[in-house]
């Protein structure tokens, strides 16, 4: 039980990685709260945690409105009794060219994915701080905040500023023990991403990812196991990216570079 006990806050968890991290965590022994828009499927999620005998609540909250996260984060913090570890996993995705783009979808990109991980930060740091007993602040990235992906520049400058931001608070919180760290995940199965991967589309990953698959959500999880974990202790201010090999991969697939 490696995490026995710890009280866990969630953003964007009714779904996907977050969803997987939620019931990873709890099988873990932790206690989890779930903070999403959709207090319906977050109440889902919830209920299978509580059958196979870990502990939840669903909270709903637009992390992206600080009055809600401020009244979510109180709430949550009351009912399991103190905090211990933070993921910032909430996000959306929208697809526009730059010439194209509305304002409006400028804004709801950043608003979801960037500043909702400033303000539940702010809030989990103020309470890890007054608790005085260090903490864990996780933040889901994208392995885009590293590779351009057109039509989709609000989201890639959204995942970007997420990195950046959680190496500055890693400095600042450094003496409180408390870790700050982000994962890049690459192409993942979840509810939102999977009619994304038509056959055409799954060739030209596999031709690019060297493990030739698509990570299924549990495996991300996994990364967020070991940096909410005291294993991870001495760990601050990076990067964990899981993705098969596609950022590192330099090669030409299918390409001979010497012809006999």
């Amino acid at each position: 039980m490696r995490l026995a006990n710890k009280k866990v806050i969630i953003t964007g968890a009714a779904n996907g990685i977050g969803k997987a991290i939620a019931k990873c965590f709890a099988k873990e022994g932790a206690i989890i709260s779930i903070l999403d828009i959709d207090y319906v499927k977050a109440s889902l999620v919830a209920e299978e945690i509580l059958k196979d005998g870990g502990a939840a609540y669903a909270v709903q909250c637009d992390v992206g409105d600080s009055h809600q996260v401020d009244i979510a984060f109180k709430g949550a913090i009351k009912k399991m009794g103190g905090l211990n570890v933070l993921v910032n996993n909430a996000g959306i995705i929208r697809q526009s060219l730059i010439v194209d783009m509305l304002e409006k979808d400028w804004d709801a990109i950043i608003r979801t994915n960037l500043k909702s991980v400033f303000l539940c930060t702010q809030k989990a740091l103020q309470e890890m701080i007054r608790e005085n007993d260090g903490g864990r602040i996780i933040a889901l990235s994208s392995i885009h905040a590293q590779l351009s992906e057109p039509s989709c520049s609000h989201y890639t400058a959204s995942k970007g500023g997420i990195e950046a931001f959680i190496r500055t608070v890693a400095s600042e919180v450094a003496p409180y023990k408390i870790t700050a760290n982000f994962i890049r995940p690459g192409a993942t199965y979840t509810e939102l991403t999977t009619p994304m991967y038509t056959d055409s589309v799954k060739k030209s990953l596999y031709e690019r990812i060297p493990l030739r698959e698509i990570a299924h959500a549990d495996w991300v999880a996994n990364a967020a196991l070991f940096l909410a974990s005291n294993e991870s202790g001495y760990m601050t201010g990076q990067d964990i990216t899981v993705d098969g090999g596609y950022l590192m991969n330099g090669s030409l697939p299918g390409a001979k570079y010497w012809q006999e």
